[in-house]
């Protein structure tokens, strides 16, 4: 998330993550807390996942604006969001990561959120507001993560799973960092590449081939916020050359790599969702990590 204008001040912000689990394949959070409550100013960035943000503040809490549509409060961000715009005085927020096949389970709609932001509640309802409640009340990080665990883990296992050569390709698209060809995945799953692309968008809201280039962007993002060179980064990524890997993060973020490499976004990124960076040692359950100055 690169800041908008002067960055928030990170120092100030409490991360903290759960403890590994096998239980909700898929999904990942973290928790934030303002230790001293200010407003700010950032810009989402497209990343493999579909993103809930639960708003836990109180008062103004999070506000957001997406192609000059405004709201506030928890919000479903979807993949590829395009210009989204976040701020507003936010005390305590739990982020919560879906990968595409998980998401198409918790939500039901992953399809329709693809390149927009709507409100929780009008994704969940009534539950939104429920699960807000809870996890408001809740008096510790690792109280919350557990009660999100269940509430996402009943959504799970009440909603019929894509299909599994969809979720063979996914998960393909993710563990080769994108660089597989969609021809390659059709084979492997024994479908035509036409069945596969139409299966795949249907269900996960985005193609094969647009899905394998944000995934393969993530990774070079976070091998350059590693700062590694980025003619290393773009060999690493299986980017054709260095003048690739500038149009795709340029395509993607709308900066050029060196302007990537020290993105704040990507150092709060590396500490809240430490599997996502190549170099960072993996969190331990429950942790309270700080956060980077």
């Amino acid at each position: 998330m690169p800041p908008t204008g002067p960055p928030p001040d990170w120092a100030t912000v409490d991360i903290a993550v759960p403890r590994p689990s096998d239980r909700l394949p898929g999904i990942s959070m973290a928790g934030f807390r303002q230790q001293v409550p200010a407003s700010a100013d950032i810009a989402m960035v497209a990343h493999p996942s579909v993103t809930l943000l639960v708003d836990l503040s109180e008062g103004e809490g999070f506000v957001y604006d997406t192609h000059g549509r405004r709201g506030r409060g928890s919000a479903v961000v979807g993949l590829l969001p395009g210009d989204l715009r976040a701020g507003g005085r936010v005390d305590e927020l739990l982020q919560i990561r879906l990968e595409p096949v998980a998401a198409a389970a918790v939500l039901g709609a992953s399809t329709e959120l693809s390149g927009t932001v709507v409100s929780l509640e009008d994704v969940w309802g009534r539950d939104a507001g429920r699960a807000e409640d809870r996890l408001r009340a809740a008096g510790s990080w690792d109280e919350r993560f557990t009660i999100a665990g269940e509430f996402l883990g009943r959504r799970l296992s009440a909603r019929p799973p894509v299909d599994p050569e969809v979720a063979h390709a996914w998960r393909r698209t993710l563990t080769s960092r994108g660089r597989v060809r969609v021809d390659g995945l059709a084979d492997e799953v024994g479908w035509s590449r036409k069945r596969l692309s139409a299966r795949f968008r249907s269900q996960l809201g985005i193609t094969p081939k647009r899905a394998a280039r944000l995934v393969r962007f993530d990774h070079a993002a976070h091998l350059l916020a590693a700062g590694h060179a980025a003619a290393d980064v773009a060999t690493e990524s299986g980017y054709v050359d260095q003048s690739h890997l500038h149009r795709e993060v340029k395509a993607f973020v709308g900066l050029t790599p060196t302007a990537v490499a020290v993105a704040p976004w990507l150092a709060i990124d590396d500490v809240a969702w430490p599997a996502s960076s190549p170099t960072r040692r993996p969190v331990t359950g429950g942790e309270r990590v700080p956060a980077p100055r």
